[in-house]
């Protein structure tokens, strides 16, 4: 029977904060004042300990999804306050440091991503429905990943991320584009032609049309800034 992800959404929606610019903060310093939901936090990601994870459907890509975003807000709750995921870095992150029992296996979040989502899947949506606790991350959603709804939420994902700013900005010169567009360019197509194609494909009119008029890439650029709740109460 595939996993159902009600505990992981009612901790999303309690913690989940959408900011008045489309982006979505997570109030990291509640949810480790409280208890009860870190351990809630703690026997939903046990869950998936010794299940069959194995086979590509999308209750698994569902599943490995909704693990990688619950294990890396558990790894920021157990250190906060931090300014950034990468604190006490200095270089890379915590990525393959940072581990799981799951699928009857010890996987880190590097595993997950790119040894699970992006090697089982290979599709550029795995990008939209992972979140690395940092601004310039797609949007960690207020409520999990699920099978049945899977395809239309990593689309509406998609077309969130490219309409904002640290997604893609048009400029007199080009576009600035988010660097998981450099990293992966080969999830997006293999080249800057595919990439443009895939942003075109999600873009709402107003924007494709911004794009289509100049096309060529200046830049990217990517905020490690920890994606703090806290922030938008200063704010």
């Amino acid at each position: 029977m595939p996993a159902k992800h009600a505990d992981w959404t009612r901790l999303l929606k309690a913690y989940v904060k959408m900011g008045s610019d489309g982006i979505t903060r997570f109030d990291y310093g509640r949810l480790a004042a409280s208890e009860k939901d870190r351990a809630a936090l703690d026997a939903y990601i046990a869950r998936f300990a010794a299940m069959d994870l194995s086979a590509k459907t999308d209750a698994n890509f569902a599943t490995w999804a909704n693990l990688y975003n619950a294990v890396t807000v558990r790894y920021i709750v157990e250190r906060y306050p931090v300014k950034s995921i990468k604190d006490g870095y200095f270089t890379g992150g915590p990525w393959k440091d940072v581990k799981v029992d799951a699928g009857g296996q010890l996987v880190s979040l590097d595993d997950i991503e790119h040894k699970i989502l992006r090697k089982t899947w290979g599709t550029p949506q795995v990008h939209y429905s992972i979140n690395c606790a940092s601004y310039s991350c797609p949007n960690l959603p207020p409520r999990a990943w699920e099978a049945a709804t899977l395809d239309k939420d990593l689309a509406a994902a998609a077309r969130a991320y490219i309409s904002q700013a640290r997604g893609v900005t048009v400029t007199s010169k080009g576009l600035v584009l988010s660097s998981i567009y450099d990293w992966f360019q080969a999830d997006f197509g293999g080249s800057k032609d595919a990439v443009i194609a895939h942003l075109l494909k999600y873009a709402e009119p107003e924007l494709a049309e911004k794009i289509r008029a100049n096309p060529k890439i200046v830049r990217y650029r990517y905020d490690w800034s920890l994606n703090d709740a806290a922030k938008l109460k200063k704010g």
